[in-house]
């Protein structure tokens, strides 16, 4: 005799598994690791304090 499936369950975890999948790939595609983020947020901050010592002109005290 063969076991009872609730198809339901079934359709809900074959979506499960393509989402997974899905995820998996766009954090392939796009995702950055801790250490690339900080890396990037370091050099910004570098450029931004290399051009604020290059103004002439100071910003005013307010």
């Amino acid at each position: 005799m063969a076991e009872i499936v609730n198809l339901n369950r079934f359709r809900k975890q074959a979506a499960r598994t393509e989402a997974k999948a899905a995820a998996d790939a766009n954090a392939a595609k796009f995702g950055r690791t801790k250490a690339q983020k900080q890396r990037e947020e370091a050099e910004a901050a570098k450029a931004r304090a290399a051009l604020d010592a290059h103004r002439r002109d100071p910003e005013p005290e307010r």
